[in-house]
C-alpha cells in the first residue's frame, strides 16, 4: 500500500472584516517596508545602497500571500512616488528604480511559488530558502536592467551584483528560519484567507 499526501487550497468569501484586516496588514507591512529602508549603508562606489529591504519584500511575499506581499510592496513604491522619505537609493526613475520595481514582482513570485511548494517537514526550509532565492534574482533581474542605463552594462555586474551577493545569502537564510518558525503548525497565511487541508489518498498496489 503506498499513500500518496496532497494539500488543497481553499477560500472562504471574503467579509468586510476580512478586506479591513487585510487592508491594515497591506498597509503594516509597507510601513515596515519603508522602515528597513533606513536600515542602509552606502556605498562609495556604487550607486546602488545595502539595505535590508529584500528580506522584509519577500518574506511579505511568503507570510502574506502572493496578492498581499505584491501590494504591500507596491503600497511602499506608491508612498515613496508620492514624495514621502520611503526609498533608500533614490527615485523610481534613478539607478535603483529597477529594484524598486523588482520588488512588488519579487514578492509575488515568492508568494506564489510558496503557495505551491509549502512543505512539512525538513523540507520546510530548504523550499523557503529556495523560494527566497529565486524572489531576490527577480530583483536583481530588474535592478541590473535599469542600473545599465546609468553605468553600462560592463559595470552593471561589479556595481550592482558582486557588493550584495554575500548580504542577501545571509538574507535568505535568516528569512528562511523566519518562515519556517513562524508558519510551523500553521494551515493559513496571516490574514486567515487561504487555508490549506492535507487529505490522504490511499491506492492498493
Amino acid at each position: 500500500m503506498t499513500v500518496k499526501t496532497r494539500f488543497v487550497r481553499c477560500e472562504r468569501p471574503a467579509r468586510t472584516g476580512d478586506l479591513m484586516i487585510t487592508a491594515g496588514t497591506v498597509a503594516a507591512w509597507a510601513y515596515l517596508v519603508a522602515l528597513s529602508a533606513q536600515l542602509r549603508v552606502y556605498l562609495p562606489f556604487s550607486p546602488v545602497p545595502i539595505t535590508a529591504q529584500t528580506l522584509v519584500v519577500l518574506l511579505g511575499g511568503v507570510l502574506l500571500g502572493a496578492r498581499r506581499g505584491a501590494l504591500a510592496a507596491a503600497l511602499y513604491l506608491v508612498g515613496g512616488a508620492a514624495g514621502l522619505p520611503f526609498f533608500a537609493g533614490g527615485m523610481l526613475a534613478g539607478p535603483t528604480g529597477g529594484y524598486l520595481i523588482g520588488f512588488v514582482v519579487g514578492a509575488y513570485l515568492a508568494g506564489l511559488l510558496w503557495e505551491r511548494w509549502a512543505v512539512s517537514g525538513a523540507g520546510r526550509l530548504v523550499a523557503a530558502s529556495a523560494v527566497l532565492a529565486l524572489g531576490h534574482g527577480v530583483i536583481y533581474a530588474l535592478g541590473l536592467v535599469c542600473l545599465a542605463r546609468f553605468v553600462g552594462w560592463p559595470a552593471v555586474v561589479p556595481l550592482g551584483l558582486m557588493p550584495f551577493v554575500i548580504g542577501d545569502l545571509a538574507k535568505v537564510v535568516i528569512a528562511a528560519a523566519i518562515v519556517g518558525w513562524t508558519t510551523r503548525g500553521m494551515d493559513q497565511t496571516w490574514d486567515g484567507s487561504r487555508v490549506v487541508h492535507p487529505t490522504r489518498e490511499e491506492e492498493l498496489s
